[in-house]
């Protein structure tokens, strides 16, 4: 099949994650992948009401304000074709209000302060023909396609949010709208996309990138906070999330593998019951650390796990750490999840703690598992991941949508 990728077009990126968040973005890869091709312009997280009130001496807090009351670094070019914009209005915080008339109409007053100030930035750059693509944002970007006139409007799902206590309570239904009047959803896992059918037809997996290079380096030096554990290693790196990892599988491998040092390097949040597994010696929280220290880490894993809870925001959750441990040629061990059926010749999937129990101790008896053979295999596979691949993919169902509304076939590509 002829590869489509979307080139020569101006396209605005809307995104609930701020370009400036610490953590990595999908958004801000497909960002940068788009920007090879395309004129881009990202908008920024608008700051809300309460946050500039209560976080109003927090750094990035003020430099917004900044931007809202002199202008301070309103748009960026921050690489050729590729602009931030700080949006110069602050957007009212109302998921307090309870649905109905009241929370509609700020809903729309959001969105036509934030329009505002992105048709000046369409203007400004000359923008001609918009592609819209929205990043999980269905409060704030429920009404930008026809605010700013767009051409196409692209709706990109990488998370179930609605299944969060903050985003269920006017989400669910935002979400649908949201979904429904969008011409095309993209996602990065086959579930979501299924999911995103329920309300659309036109919804595509394009699956997830990852920038490994950090993770195939040739050599890494010993954290100092792990000289003195002993191996084999068990390691997870990430969020340790009361809401996303089962505490019950780290208790059972805890207890039933007393001579494998259990390392869980991350924050601990969401009221991860960290006192479950506190008393076994060979548990090992090794706390936060920047994006640029994991992969010295995972190279010390002897075999790395994800034990995630079952539910809909796990489900399906494309596991970027999987590509992470992959890279490395680290054996993997995770629950079963949907999600993780694509990794399913690469890594061992387990529906019961017993199960992650059962396949460590498999990983640890055999070789040829732990081989180098077996390991460049896994690296292999996670080097197809890539944000190539995936903007790719996006092109593909944009390339289709475009064709039945017959822009392609008035050119003759058809």
């Amino acid at each position: 099949m002829k590869e489509h990728r979307i080139k020569d077009r101006d396209i605005v990126l809307f995104s609930f994650q701020p370009w400036d968040e610490e953590i990595g973005s999908n958004f801000k890869d497909i960002a940068l992948e788009l920007s090879r091709d395309n004129r881009v312009l990202f908008i920024n997280r608008a700051l809300d009401r309460i946050s500039a009130i209560r976080r109003r001496n927090d750094k990035k807090v003020r430099t917004r304000l900044k931007s809202i009351w002199r202008g301070e670094g309103e748009l960026a070019e921050i690489q050729p074709n590729l602009w931030i914009h700080n949006p110069r209005t602050v957007v009212e915080s109302i998921n307090w209000l309870p649905p109905g008339s009241a929370y509609d109409y700020l809903t729309l007053m959001n969105s036509k302060r934030l329009a505002k100030e992105i048709n000046k930035m369409i203007a400004r750059l000359n923008f001609k023909d918009v592609v819209l693509i929205n990043d999980n944002d269905f409060f704030r970007g429920i009404h930008l396609k026809e605010l700013i006139h767009a051409s196409v409007s692209i709706f990109y799902i990488r998370d179930y949010l609605t299944y969060q206590p903050w985003f269920r309570k006017h989400g669910v239904r935002m979400e649908r709208k949201m979904m429904e009047a969008a011409d095309i959803i993209v996602a990065n896992s086959s579930y979501l996309a299924n999911y995103g059918r329920k309300f659309n037809p036109r919804s595509y997996d394009i699956g997830q990138g990852c920038d490994l290079q950090a993770y195939v380096a040739n050599e890494f030096s010993l954290p100092a906070d792990m000289k003195n554990i002993q191996h084999p290693v068990i390691g997870f790196t990430g969020a340790i999330s009361g809401t996303r990892l089962d505490v019950q599988v780290i208790r059972r491998i805890a207890e039933a593998l007393p001579s494998c040092s259990i390392v869980l390097v991350g924050p601990v949040i969401d009221g991860f019951e960290k006192e479950q597994v506190e008393d076994f010696k060979n548990v090992f929280f090794l706390d936060r650390k920047d994006p640029w220290e994991i992969p010295a880490y995972v190279s010390q894993f002897d075999i790395c796990i994800n034990p995630q809870k079952l539910n809909e925001l796990t489900m399906g959750n494309y596991p970027r750490k999987a590509d992470e441990y992959l890279a490395m040629g680290k054996p993997m061990v995770a629950t079963h999840t949907e999600a993780m059926e694509m990794f399913s010749d690469f890594v061992f999937l387990c529906n019961t703690p017993e199960e992650y129990v059962i396949h460590i101790k498999s990983i640890l008896e055999n070789p040829a598992l732990r081989s180098e053979e077996a390991g460049k295999e896994r690296q292999a596979f996670a080097l197809t991941h890539t944000w190539e691949n995936s903007v790719s993919k996006l092109g593909e169902a944009f390339f289709q949508f475009e064709t039945k509304k017959g822009r392609y076939a008035e050119l003759g590509q058809a």
